[in-house]
């Protein structure tokens, strides 16, 4: 169990230290200096909320989140499956970018063929063993790689770790779209879904999992957490110094300044690793979005999945950086935990393989409070970006 627990909090934290994830966290310590510690401590308390009302329900039911949509309005899970791989497919293209951006870095290869590298090693990954045990354990080694080596760049940066966490608990500002930003990027579009459906895939449902759930959900946000706030303190680091991060691509620059030239090695390491476990993260779960929607295709799983793959590698080499991809992505994926949480909510007091089990009130209403943040922020995203049109 212990290990099952481990693998499905990493495939969780994984898929959601991307690319995306070393830019975000980056790009708003330079903002706002050691109070991005607040930012952190505050989105764990959503990412919580989030996380455990999702993995809840469909541990509980021992159906994905697909199933309890139909349950709840007969149609709506195919809307919910659509709106999750169409934004899971959008940001694979980004981690495959990634994936070329580390190669090229480490090696000096192109782009293109560093992307069409990595998309092959991810395809022979799901292709060598069986896709569950493969998940667990190529996910806790990745994990452990990024976090290892950040650390030793967290040293190299000699950040004010005093000052950082004494303005964690007490900011001296705050942004609210900085909050919103990672919380969607920790819990958002397909990251959530990916642990629980990988327990489902394991046979992990029921009542009597419950405690076992909810240690695994709270694991796969400290896992997340504790490599952002690392990452925070190696930008604050290099920030306090005086130093201006690169605007296209903060973290090499946090990575760099801290390392020297082996730095940026690191770098090319931490974001391969970030990358690769992404691609595996939004492949695996965005097929999970099929199954039982469509009958036998559990059958074609690898190879549906290896098509996903090499779309999102063939569209990254022939258009290039899919930057207006990864905006729609953004918002889509935005809508995407609101949306997908309400249903987790009502469907809690609504089925009655649901409402046999009582939510702890403060557990509720944190994801009721995420579905209100997230949605709001989200509509005015979408004006600010037809006002700017």
């Amino acid at each position: 169990m212990t290990g099952l627990s481990l693998g499905a909090a990493f495939l969780m934290a994984n898929s959601s230290i991307g690319p995306g994830f070393l830019t975000q966290t980056s790009f708003y310590t330079e903002q706002l200096i050691t109070s991005f510690g607040f930012v952190i401590l505050l989105s764990i308390l959503l990412d919580f909320g989030a996380q455990i009302n999702i993995w809840r329900s469909i541990t509980l039911s021992g159906m994905r989140a697909q199933e309890i949509a139909n349950e709840l309005i007969p149609g709506l899970g195919h809307v919910l499956s659509t709106l999750v791989i169409i934004g899971g497919f959008a940001f694979n293209i980004g981690n495959i970018a990634g994936c070329g951006l580390a190669l090229n870095i480490l090696t000096g290869i192109s782009f293109e063929q560093g992307a069409i590298i990595s998309g092959l090693i991810a395809i022979l990954i799901f292709w060598i063993q069986e896709v569950g045990k493969m998940l667990d354990q190529i996910t806790k080694y990745l994990g452990i790689i990024k976090i290892g080596l950040t650390l030793l760049i967290v040293y190299a940066a000699h950040p004010p770790i005093l000052q950082a966490v004494h303005h964690t608990f007490v900011p001296e500002k705050i942004s609210l779209l900085a909050i919103v930003t990672i919380v969607g990027g920790t819990v958002g579009g397909y990251i959530t879904f990916s642990g629980a459906h990988r327990l489902i895939d394991a046979g992990i449902a029921g009542p009597s999992q419950i405690k076992f759930v909810t240690k695994s959900a709270g694991t796969g946000i400290l896992i997340s957490s504790f490599m952002r706030y690392i990452l925070f303190l190696a930008a604050v680091g290099i920030v306090s110094k005086g130093i201006h991060l690169d605007k296209n691509n903060p973290a090499a620059t946090v990575f760099e300044s801290a390392g020297g030239r082996w730095g940026l090695f690191i770098f090319g390491i931490v974001l391969w690793s970030a990358a690769i476990s992404s691609v595996i993260g939004a492949s695996y779960t965005s097929f999970s979005f099929i199954k039982n929607l469509q009958h036998n295709i559990i059958k074609h799983e690898k190879a549906i999945i290896t098509l996903f793959i090499v779309l999102s590698t063939s569209l990254f080499v022939v258009v290039g950086k899919p930057k207006e991809l990864l905006l729609l992505a953004g918002l889509l994926n935005g809508f995407i935990l609101p949306f997908a949480l309400a249903i987790m909510l009502i469907a809690s007091r609504k089925l009655p393989v649901l409402k046999q089990y009582k939510y702890p009130i403060w557990i509720e209403v944190s994801g009721w409070l995420v579905v209100v943040l997230m949605g709001s922020m989200s509509v005015f995203a979408v004006i600010e970006k037809l006002a700017v049109k």
